[in-house]
């Protein structure tokens, strides 16, 4: 089982924070890889076991559930149900905690999956670099309040 764990310290209010990606059908307006989204047969975005399915801005075909989402924990955890990475048993969450301390945010982003022997440090560092810290980065971008 691969593990893939990144943090990040975000300079906006955990509650303004959630308020962008609590939403599961929002990700194309806040993350610089998402190109478009939508969510399966009618259910609402914060419904748990609605099925979003989107596309990365290379034409990747990505689908998701959402496994669990908590208002109070600020937290969510979806499962990828088909992708073109050539991963399986993928589940993720982020987390977010408020920063008393000037009033910011901490993200966490993580995710278990089983991959390729071959591939693993690969889809480690994508996952990682080019999903998680770069949704941190573009949330950063968006949202800091100390610009």
């Amino acid at each position: 089982m691969t593990t893939v764990f990144v943090s990040s310290v975000i300079d906006a209010p955990a509650g303004e924070v959630w308020a962008t990606v609590r939403d599961f059908d929002a990700m194309p307006q806040w993350h610089p890889v998402i190109a478009d989204s939508t969510i399966e047969n009618g259910l609402t975005a914060d419904r748990v076991g609605c099925v979003r399915r989107f596309h990365t801005r290379d034409g990747g075909l990505i689908r998701e559930q959402l496994l669990a989402l908590s208002d109070y924990d600020y937290t969510f955890t979806y499962a990828i149900l088909e992708s073109p990475m050539g991963v399986s048993d993928y589940v993720a969450t982020l987390k977010l905690t408020p920063v008393t301390d000037g009033d910011r945010c901490f993200g966490e982003w993580s995710a278990e999956f089983m991959a390729p022997a071959e591939r693993e440090a690969e889809l480690k560092r994508f996952v990682g670099q080019e999903v998680f810290l770069a949704g941190f980065h573009a949330l950063q971008a968006r949202l800091s309040t100390r610009r």
